[in-house]
């Protein structure tokens, strides 16, 4: 009954451009799911981005870092949206114009292979780059030691990752030859102070001295310690000096700012207190006899 309603002349026009109406409508619907899947990737960027502004952290770096992890991430969604849906309209097409997708594909899958034997360092930085960013092993800002290079992470990519050293060089790392990562970044940090004594020191008033010294700092600049300063002792003795270590916890940003305050503050303590520090090893004494 339904089929006598249609009229004829559309029904030749079906019969004879059915498979060519078919993969038009199958482009179209494949445009309008990556631009819905589009839009709904950069609304969670942006979304993200509004948040990360919200919560105010105090360092840019860590926003940087998070912002492109995020864009990273949605821009390999992103990819993998697009070569799926454009996988399915061709398998679509090439059905509807009697090409069986199997061979060809058996045959992508022969010559994938080769073009795969041939791009292995490719392939295996590429994996290694997703591994990264998924797992935030390291990030925009972050101190690391990878082996080859280690500084300041500048730009963390799906293949490279850029690294400037203390001299400024930038080294341009493949993700793939990352045999491990040293962050210094993540969570926090730990300054570490070994701080030579001359051998005939008072060990218990240098040590008080110390421990003073740490507290006031802390109370002084809060901002960059998390926890209570300690003293640990005496690290190293031998026969010239006694080395004793404080340790303070702190911001992984702020580390070596710590560190420099507590040197000059200790300097200076000790310098009241009539604390020696011990010789350099290379020290040469000599005596002068008066004839």
């Amino acid at each position: 009954m339904q089929s006598e309603l249609i009229p004829d002349w559309l029904r030749v026009f079906y019969a004879e451009w059915g498979p060519g109406i078919r993969i038009v409508l199958a482009i179209v619907l494949a445009l309008i799911a990556r631009a819905v899947l589009q839009f709904m990737i950069h609304r969670i960027v942006k979304s993200v981005s509004r948040s990360v502004r919200k919560e105010g952290d105090d360092s840019p770096l860590a926003q940087a870092r998070l912002l492109q992890r995020t864009k990273t991430i949605a821009s390999v969604l992103g990819n993998l949206a697009t070569w799926g849906l454009t996988f399915t309209v061709l398998s679509i097409a090439l059905t509807e114009i009697g090409v069986s997708p199997g061979a060809i594909i058996a045959g992508a899958g022969i010559l994938g292979a080769g073009l795969g034997f041939g791009a292995q360092s490719l392939i295996k930085d590429l994996i290694s780059g997703l591994f990264i960013v998924f797992e935030d092993q390291y990030g925009v800002g972050d101190s690391v030691d990878l082996g080859q290079a280690s500084g300041v992470v500048e730009s963390v990519g799906l293949r490279v990752t850029q690294v400037r050293d203390l001299e400024g060089t930038v080294w341009f790392v493949r993700n793939g030859e990352i045999l491990r990562v040293g962050n210094q970044s993540q969570g926090w940090s730990r300054v570490v102070l070994d701080v030579p004594l001359d051998y005939t020191s008072k060990t218990e008033k240098a040590q008080e001295i110390m421990a003073k010294v740490a507290s006031e700092t802390a109370k002084k600049f809060p901002k960059l310690v998390i926890g209570d300063p300690e003293v640990w002792g005496i690290n190293l003795l031998s026969g010239d000096q006694v080395v004793i270590r404080l340790v303070q916890k702190t911001k992984p940003e702020t580390k070596d700012e710590l560190a420099r305050v507590l040197r000059a503050n200790l300097k200076q303590a000790f310098e009241k207190n009539r604390i020696k520090l011990a010789k350099g090893a290379n020290s040469i004494y000599l005596n002068v006899i008066n004839k």
